[in-house]
């Protein structure tokens, strides 16, 4: 599970502070590049990999808890080596 924040989503959870901006910048994009390693390293090793990330549970865009075990289920009998579930943009 990602933080949609500390992993730079693109989503209404997610907002660059104001202050600091280049630190911030800088900290988000050096997670999100660890993030891709780390999964391709991970399907590498012959891992399956799905992230699930917070605005999927919280917030306006979140989903239900059925449509979540639903999105899960179905990609863990798809085969698919990586997915993600994610909440409803913009809230829709």
């Amino acid at each position: 599970m990602n933080g949609c924040f500390w992993h730079g989503h693109d989503c209404h959870l997610f907002k660059t502070p104001g202050t600091r901006t280049e630190f911030w910048t800088e900290k988000i994009a050096g997670t999100r590049a660890r993030d891709e390693y780390q999964i391709a390293q991970l399907v590498d090793l012959g891992w399956r990999v799905m992230t699930i990330w917070e605005c999927a549970l919280k917030g306006k865009g979140r989903l239900d808890t059925d449509e979540t075990g639903s999105r899960i289920s179905e990609w863990l009998l798809s085969g698919t080596v990586v997915s993600e579930v994610r909440g409803r943009m913009n809230g829709a």
